[in-house]
């Protein structure tokens, strides 16, 4: 390799101000982001060893702070289902554990198959990852530190149990809040999708695939944002019912709940309009200019569903506002515009029907009054279209 080749592969190689600046700031992000749930965690090791040592009596109550962390994690999601899984884990694994060491002895091969039967009884009656994994880890105790018959094993059963309250009780006393996380998710996948609707309508209009191609890989990126979204709904429900702060939010997260499916449908549905309207200029088809415009006002309208997913209860714009803006967009999608097109004119006209309908259950439709909103593209259509 030549000189200059090598300085080449050195500089490339060196990193750059602004991908430093961008590794800091993701850093922060991802600090910011998971700081409240550290502080969860550190609260509840630390009352769950109090609570173990000074008000149960045990010396060394070890596993119960291990239990708080572990049940709580730092994911939002699932954390009760975490505690019963880590609480039943550790009962079958030291139950397992205990009644086998006290008839086969302990070493190499004992190990083995103690943790073998702990983990098989606990997959078979449950198929929670930590369920098993915790019954493992229990049974490998039992198996090497603590005595068969000892108060050890069902000390820790105690420690489990303990641990995995205090988790609760810290997540019902310091909750995130329920909705604002899967809200913030759910606003970034629609801002996503308006910017890569109007990246698409650029393409079409100056005939030029590379901002469709831009768009796409935009559009394939959000499923990390989705699975988020879900999580965080997922958490919040659990703290929307064991935290008595935030019983008040159960009726805006089940209108979040309900958004979250059409809101994936739309992402995919986007996805495959613009894949075929890649191909389309590709194949240099012409598209009437009238669904061209489509592109911008679904657009517009996807930014009015996003300033929705954000407001606060009673204010603008709210689900009747969204779907108002809708439903002008759905009466204009009429067949004439793709009368004698090609294929892919048409597979981009019912793509973007398709995503008018989802759209319209994210503003609170049901599917059926959302397809109804359409002009009907055959003569005795499964669902009248509105007058």
């Amino acid at each position: 390799m030549s000189v200059l080749n090598r300085l080449s592969a050195a500089t490339r190689r060196r990193p750059t101000r602004q991908g430093a600046r961008k590794r800091l700031t993701d850093s922060f992000e991802r600090l910011r982001t998971s700081a409240l749930p550290i502080v969860q965690c550190a609260l509840a090791a630390g009352l769950a060893w109090w609570v173990a040592k000074d008000l149960v009596g045990h010396q060394q109550p070890f596993f119960a702070p291990i239990a708080a962390v572990v049940s709580l994690g730092l994911g939002l999601g699932a954390r009760l289902r975490r505690s019963v899984e880590l609480v039943c884990g550790v009962t079958v694994g030291i139950g397992v554990g205990d009644l086998l060491v006290s008839l086969i002895g302990s070493g190499p091969w004992q190990i083995a198959l103690v943790v073998t039967i702990a983990m098989s009884t606990a997959v078979a009656l449950n198929s929670g990852p930590i369920f098993a994994m915790q019954a493992g880890n229990s049974a490998v105790l039992v198996a090497t530190l603590l005595p068969p018959g000892g108060t050890g094993g069902p000390d820790r059963m105690v420690d489990a149990l303990v641990g995995g309250l205090t988790g609760i009780a810290v997540v019902a006393m310091i909750p995130t809040h329920p909705v604002r996380r899967a809200r913030r998710n759910a606003a970034e996948i629609l801002a996503t999708a308006s910017e890569v609707l109007r990246k698409v309508e650029t393409g079409l209009v100056e005939n030029n695939p590379k901002p469709i191609e831009d768009a796409l890989k935009q559009a394939r990126a959000t499923q990390p944002a989705i699975d988020s979204m879900r999580t965080h709904l997922k958490g919040g429900r659990e703290i929307s019912r064991i935290s008595p702060l935030y019983w008040n939010s159960r009726k805006r997260l089940a209108v979040l709940t309900a958004a979250a499916d059409p809101i994936d449908h739309a992402m995919r549905n986007i996805r495959v309009l613009a894949r075929r309207s890649l191909t389309l200029v590709r194949d240099d088809e012409i598209l009437d200019p009238r669904l061209v415009q489509r592109f911008a006002e679904v657009a517009d309208a996807v930014d009015v569903l996003r300033e929705m997913v954000l407001a606060e209860p009673g204010e603008q714009p709210d689900q009747a506002e969204a779907a108002r803006v809708l439903r002008s967009i759905a009466k204009k999608m009429d067949p004439e515009l793709i009368a004698g097109a090609g294929v892919s004119a048409t597979v981009v006209f019912a793509q973007m029907r398709s995503l008018i309908v989802d759209l319209l259950q994210i503003a609170g439709l049901k599917r059926i009054t959302a397809i109804a909103t359409l002009p009907s593209t055959v003569e005795h259509p499964a669902y009248d279209p509105d007058e």
